[in-house]
């Protein structure tokens, strides 16, 4: 069978468990309360503090000027007295000791002995709070996210951010963006699906000298059932080097070195160069004609999917599936995010995969019908690499309904899966 870890892009069609969505973090009731009862508390003391500072009723910047204190730090704290909410007020706070620090000001400015003594026990309440149940603010974020949508937003973009600049790292290379567009399409024989990969790096780059940038290929079985991708027009294939799209390639094409070793086909980024302005593109286009089944009977439970594994670091991903409007009619697609690091690749069907699920805050965007929408930042001449393999395939643009998945710092390692229930078989001729 083929496999290329260079398009990084599947499609399978398997029985179907129901997916369970991981469960959402749950903390204990006592922590929950005082949580509350500290938020409370700050919210309250800091107000009344404030209140008789003049320099608070001019915003952040007065309020700065006015207790000799930075910006950004009156304007979380503003931004916090404002929310209304207890969990709110922890997330915009900024940490004990930048509030210290505030009071003491708030102090030296003439406050009431008595307000600052309040406001001192509220900090005091937050520091012992964190030191005591929680262990660092880190953790007080993590909590929080289970409760405050902004703040579980904010806080996976800064871990996904943190995860992308490690592995960057580590492994010396990284990319602006992964772009993985996959085309549905119904088979000339009426009873499968034929499917283009479409699959780019763009903005690709070494970070430091000598690093390996690695894809690789399968040689192809001699099964008659076997995965046989071919270019868009149907030629068959045999490596990378027939399925490239280097028209479309905004910085340089990348150069790519072959090894070969046994069945696999290793392709290594040539040149040495590293840092910036080395970045280069990579485009492919992937044909596999008649590939799954078009129509499933509903007693058996399956799914067709199609997925995009992170196995590059990456600024962001783009995955789009566009879907011709006579397959898998009036059906939408499901989403499923998955940790392959354990134990590979998921099926999106194998209810004991579900462990490995990541419950992130990703979503779905409808792209509409045709081709309008089929735009994306940081791929420039995405609507004209669409239209291109438009033309080469002969398919009508106006009968595909597009959807997106857009993903900023894509955890490397996970698997983005996008799954339709197939119709079941038309009737037999009576």
């Amino acid at each position: 069978l083929y496999s290329s870890a260079a398009s990084d892009v599947y499609t399978r069609q398997t029985p179907l468990d129901p997916a369970v969505s991981p469960s959402a973090l749950e903390t204990p009731p006592a922590l929950e309360t005082r949580l509350a009862d500290v938020g409370r508390a700050l919210e309250t003391q800091l107000s009344a503090l404030l209140a008789h500072l003049p320099a608070a009723q001019g915003g952040p910047q007065r309020l700065a000027e006015g207790l000799g204190l930075d910006k950004v730090l009156t304007s979380r704290l503003l931004k916090a007295l404002r929310s209304g909410d207890p969990y709110l007020v922890l997330h915009h706070l900024p940490g004990p000791v930048p509030l210290a620090r505030l009071v003491r000001a708030a102090r030296n400015q003439g406050a009431p002995l008595e307000r600052v003594a309040a406001a001192e026990a509220a900090v005091d309440g937050f520091a012992e709070l964190i030191r005591s149940q929680l262990g660092d603010r880190g953790y007080l974020d993590a909590i929080l996210a289970a409760y405050v949508p902004e703040a579980r937003r904010e806080a996976e973009l800064r871990s996904k951010q943190t995860a992308w600049r490690a592995l960057s790292q580590i492994k010396g290379v990284t990319a602006e963006l992964n772009l993985s567009t996959v085309l549905l399409h119904p088979s000339d024989d009426g009873l499968h699906v034929d499917i283009v990969w479409v699959f780019g790096l763009l903005g690709l780059r070494r970070l430091r000298p000598g690093a390996p940038i690695q894809f690789a290929t399968r040689r192809f079985s001699t099964e008659a059932n076997a995965r046989r991708p071919s270019t868009l027009e149907g030629k068959p294939v045999s490596d990378l080097e027939s399925l490239r799209l280097d028209d479309f390639c905004t910085a340089r094409p990348a150069r790519l070195d072959v090894q070969q070793s046994g069945e696999v086909v290793h392709y290594l980024l040539g040149g040495d160069e590293f840092g910036p302005g080395s970045e280069v593109d990579l485009i492919l286009a992937e044909a596999n004609f008649r590939e799954i089944q078009r129509f499933v009977p509903p007693e058996l439970g399956r799914r067709g999917y199609v997925f995009s594994e992170i196995s590059t670091p990456a600024r962001g991903l783009v995955f789009d599936v566009l879907v011709h409007t006579e397959v898998y009619p009036g059906a939408e697609p499901e989403l499923a995010i998955y940790d392959t690091a354990l134990n590979g690749v998921a099926d999106v069907n194998d209810r004991s995969r579900d462990v490995d699920r990541l419950d992130l805050l990703e979503m779905i965007t409808h792209l509409g019908t045709g081709p309008a929408r089929l735009r994306a930042a940081g791929a420039p001449r995405y609507a004209d690499l669409l239209r291109h393999v438009f033309a080469r395939t002969g398919w009508d643009a106006s009968r595909f309904r597009g959807y997106r998945v857009r993903i900023d710092y894509p955890l490397y390692g996970s698997q983005v899966a996008l799954s339709f229930a197939p119709p079941a078989p038309p009737p037999a001729p009576a």
